[in-house]
């Protein structure tokens, strides 16, 4: 059993290094049985990406995240910590909540889909569970759901494909302030 759920989420990871995943999204944040929802789009490609979502741009390069806030015409630069970026991307979240964390499979009836479920060891930082569902003909990812002591946070994919793409993981927007907070 743990060469299978090793096999889905290396194979799940092998193919994000490789291709640029693209999809519509939503995004339900529930506290106190309040549920908020979003929709979006996002691009990645490893651990970069591209995200439009929130009344917002953020792109992340492998250095430098970017965040545009249409209302405001602001472009913020800044060198994002592993916790930011964790925050922002949830499968970054998952990938090192792995390497100390308990996960198992369970394969859908149908076999079209495999749900792994991450259990941290040390729930000190408040995530009880993570959920992600796997589409098995190429590993492509339809939902990850967080699981937090206050609120559960479930991204839905809407028909994510692979491609070859090469995206520009950056924003730039003409006439808008720069508030660059990188350290140089």
């Amino acid at each position: 059993m743990l060469l299978i759920v090793l096999s889905v989420w290396s194979s799940l990871l092998s193919v994000l290094e490789q291709k640029t995943l693209q999809s519509d999204f939503t995004v339900t944040i529930t506290a106190d049985n309040q549920p908020l929802t979003y929709q979006g789009h996002f691009a990645m490609h490893a651990d970069r990406f591209l995200l439009n979502a929130f009344g917002m741009e953020m792109a992340f390069d492998g250095q430098t995240m970017y965040l545009y806030q249409q209302e405001t015409n602001e472009l913020t630069l800044s060198n994002p910590t592993s916790e930011e970026l964790m925050q922002t991307n949830p499968l970054l979240l998952a990938q090192v909540l792995a390497v100390s964390g308990e996960m198992n499979e369970q394969p859908a009836a149908d076999g079209k889909t495999t749900l792994l479920t991450l259990v941290p060891s040390d729930a000190s930082a408040g995530i009880t569970k993570i959920n992600l569902r796997v589409r098995m003909r190429d590993y492509a990812p339809l939902m990850i759901e967080v699981r937090e002591k206050e609120r559960t946070t479930t991204l839905r994919l809407t028909n994510p494909a692979y491609s070859d793409a090469t995206l520009n993981y950056t924003i730039t927007k003409d006439g808008a302030y720069l508030n660059d907070l990188r350290e140089l």
